[in-house]
């Protein structure tokens, strides 16, 4: 039985990213090199990126378009990161409360 793919899964060669993204080549090397994405690496060393690099790649072409620098651009991603991770940890901690009884008075 196939397993589902999932978002993070990487899939795209770098051209194909390019191209999915309208970023150059050297675009996406700089972005790696400097830490604001990290495309998954086959047995060989090739890079494959993601739908989740895909989406993360059009994020950093806003952010460039709005005049942000690479290390803006990277406080941003951050900081939308923890937000997400901490929204994550949120929902799990209420679905539990849910779950668990209500304490005996």
């Amino acid at each position: 039985m196939a397993r589902e793919r999932r978002s993070s899964d990487g899939v795209y060669a770098i051209s194909v990213a390019a191209e999915l993204s309208g970023m150059a080549l050297s675009s996406l090397r700089l972005y790696e090199r400097k830490g604001l994405l990290t495309p998954s690496r086959t047995d060989g060393g090739t890079r494959r990126y993601s739908e989740d690099d895909v989406e993360r790649l059009g994020r950093i072409a806003g952010l460039v378009e709005a005049g942000l620098t690479v290390d803006g651009i990277r406080i941003v991603l951050e900081l939308e990161d923890e937000n997400a991770r901490l929204k994550r940890e949120i929902a799990g901690l209420r679905a539990a409360q849910r779950r668990s009884p209500a304490p005996q008075q």
